[in-house]
């Protein structure tokens, strides 16, 4: 079986590049992990256009992917925070990240993502397998969701 390419509903890219699709919006997104909050911050840090980012802000916010809240000690200056929905994006993010870092320049990043708890860098991001086995695309099918058991097995004899 393969994936049906003409049927953009049933596919989850389509809706997430409508979201995410294009350089200001990641960019955005980096500088909210970096915990970047306001308006004025993402301005200068990031030297993208004031009208860009008023509608990229705009547009994450709509989406669910940055709340915007006002701030707690000056209610007129207004806070953009990651929403678990934008926290969920990180992998994604860090997969871009680690392509580019393997196919661009050669130019590998500073500073370096570690884990928190022993200080070493994170490996690459990988697809894993139900049973944590890490996969690469000639072990990956495509499967029709009726034909999976209610677990998300399927079964031997229905395998295609």
């Amino acid at each position: 079986m393969r994936e049906p390419l003409a049927n953009a509903v049933e596919c989850g890219l389509p809706q997430a590049l409508e979201v995410m699709g294009e350089r200001w919006s990641f960019m955005i997104l980096r500088a909210a992990f970096n915990k970047l909050y306001h308006f004025e911050e993402f301005l200068s840090e990031l030297g993208i256009a004031r009208n860009i980012l008023s509608n990229r802000l705009a547009k994450l916010v709509e989406h669910g992917v940055l709340e915007r809240t006002a701030c707690a000690d000056d209610r007129r200056k207004i806070e953009y925070r990651l929403t678990q929905k934008g926290l969920d994006l990180l992998p994604a993010m860090l997969a871009l990240r680690q392509w580019g870092e393997k196919y661009s320049s050669g130019v590998l990043s500073n500073p370096v993502l570690v884990d928190s708890r022993d200080w070493q860098p994170i490996r690459g991001v990988a697809i894993l397998a139900h049973d944590g086995r890490s996969l690469d695309y000639s072990e990956l099918r495509w499967q029709d969701r009726d034909r999976l058991g209610q677990n998300g097995d399927v079964a031997k004899d229905q395998a295609a």
